[in-house]
């Protein structure tokens, strides 16, 4: 089994719709660390379980320097974008996302 992991930091923006009051209901933003996780039996024809540009592109490229209410059809709390990190990149089992090194978001299929 092939192992690959990518981390980086998106600076984005959100607001939480929740049932109860609570201060993540209003605008704001963090630097999120995210860092997703794939595995492969097999490599692709270019030798890559994932082409770690392409986990980027797909990631960083949609969320970066964003409002993610507009960028996202679900309610972006951290456990919901880690899971939607894992259905969109291929071999993807796993995903953290942090809005800070206290608050942390895993999910994993």
């Amino acid at each position: 089994m092939y192992y690959i992991e990518k981390s980086f930091e998106i600076s984005a923006c959100h607001h939480l719709i929740l049932d109860h009051g609570s201060k993540c209901e209003n605008v704001h933003g963090h630097n999120w660390a995210v860092t997703v996780y794939c595995k492969s039996e097999e490599l692709d024809n270019n030798g890559m379980v994932v082409d770690f540009t392409i986990i980027k592109q797909k990631i960083h490229g949609k969320l970066d320097h964003q409002d993610l209410n507009q960028v996202l059809d679900f309610n972006p709390t951290a456990e919901n974008i880690a899971k939607w990190i894992v259905d969109t990149i291929p071999h993807c089992y796993k995903a953290r996302v942090a809005e800070t090194s206290n608050n942390v978001a895993i999910y994993e299929k």
